[in-house]
């Protein structure tokens, strides 16, 4: 019997793949919290799915999502990502990146993890707000939140939109349709709170 799932991600591939294993499913590892963050960068004005399909170009021309090794890039690297094939030439984002890297480091420095710092704003709890089964949403009070203060830090493009993107991905908020097998999933196997 083929399982119920979001109505956006029936795709029979990536998109549908990456619904899932991934969308939604809470994270509690640096290295991919900085993953999804990287890419939330880079489609900032571009799709989703041309994210996904560049994940392995991305992953080589940043050390496999290594914010240690990209905090430290000169403009030597930045020239050699802009020259690789099938790259998104943004010399902007490729620098958001590594001011990221750096910003996302000094939070490891303050609170032992970033995954500590973001899952702090929830109580290292998933977020289910009843009114997004109803109602569409780009972005809240909290993703407001959390924007005010990456920007306070240095982050570079990430907005309360974008924000609110990586809440999803990694799990902070389940926003998945209430009829996808996934939504119960995470509601049923990990810590939520319900909000109106």
């Amino acid at each position: 019997m083929q399982k119920e799932k979001c109505a956006w991600c029936k795709d029979g591939g990536l998109n549908e793949k990456y619904h899932d294993y991934e969308w939604g499913i809470p994270i509690h590892d640096d290295k991919k919290q900085f993953e999804f963050l990287m890419l939330e960068v880079m489609q900032c004005g571009l799709s989703w799915t041309l994210m996904l399909k560049k994940r392995e170009t991305f992953r080589k021309c940043f050390d496999g999502f290594d914010y240690e090794k990209i905090a430290e890039y000169g403009e030597e690297k930045i020239q050699s990502i802009m020259e690789t094939p099938d790259m998104i030439k943004s010399v902007r984002k490729i620098k958001a990146i590594i001011s990221n890297a750096k910003a996302f480091i000094k939070i490891r420095e303050e609170y032992g993890s970033f995954d500590s710092f973001l899952w702090g704003y929830s109580n290292n709890k998933t977020l289910i707000y009843k009114s997004h089964q109803t109602q569409w949403v780009a972005s809240n009070e909290l993703s407001d939140e959390i924007a005010k203060e990456l920007k306070k830090r240095g982050f570079k493009f990430l907005g309360s939109i974008t924000v609110y993107s990586h809440l999803q991905a990694c799990g902070i908020i389940n926003d998945h349709e209430e009829g996808c097998f996934m939504y119960r999933e995470i509601a049923e196997n990990y810590p939520v709170e319900y909000r109106s």
